[in-house]
């Protein structure tokens, strides 16, 4: 069975930029929504509900066709919330400076990047996240819809923002630009590093 994962910071630890409100809503409706729809939809099914919920993501090929749409909508809403919790944090982590070479050299400059990944946000329509992921250990910029995660396309997910109105829209309303410009300021960037480099 999955479980939700508890938050690492109270649920007021991200203000002022994502407000207390909201990170209750989420975490405790719409999280364990996924979760429960996940754990109904894999009843029974004992070799899947024993794997990490990542690897669920990574085979959803291979989930019974009946059931595999549940899965990949309330598995992804699992995992991608599992990952957006744990890469926030109160006040952000400074970004090292390997990493942030890692970033340049892919993107151009970090400004770049930042711009890229907000414009990845910014034109998934409707609801969705934007990421940067390890593609074959290379970093890239990429969007989802719905609650699909990179890992349904073979692709490690480093970082994430939710687009889902659900993530902003009591303290920002439609204004998704001023949401994700408000996120990096809770960015997470050792948890980020970490997941490109788990051995590191």
């Amino acid at each position: 069975m999955f479980t939700v994962p508890d938050l690492p910071y109270d649920y007021n630890g991200l203000e002022p930029h994502v407000d207390e409100q909201t990170m209750k809503i989420h975490h405790d409706k719409h999280h364990t929504a996924y979760v429960n729809n996940l754990n109904a939809a894999l009843e029974g099914n004992d070799t899947w509900l024993k794997m990490p919920v990542e690897e669920v993501a990574s085979k959803i090929s291979e989930v019974p066709e009946k059931i595999r749409t549940a899965v990949r909508n309330n598995g992804g809403g699992h995992a991608n919330h599992s990952l957006f919790w744990s890469i926030m944090c109160p006040g952000g982590s400074k970004i090292s400076d390997a990493f942030k070479k890692n970033l340049t050299e892919t993107f151009g400059s970090f400004e770049k990047f930042t711009e890229q990944f907000t414009q990845a946000g910014m034109t998934r329509f409707g609801s969705g996240w934007a990421w940067l992921v390890n593609d074959s250990d290379k970093l890239a910029i990429m969007s989802t819809a719905n609650q699909d995660s990179p890992l349904m396309e073979g692709k490690i997910p480093l970082l994430g923002c939710d687009v889902w109105e659900h993530a902003y829209y009591l303290k920002y309303q439609n204004m998704r630009a001023d949401y994700m410009a408000a996120w990096w300021n809770v960015v997470n960037w050792t948890e980020v590093e970490k997941r490109f480099n788990p051995k590191g």
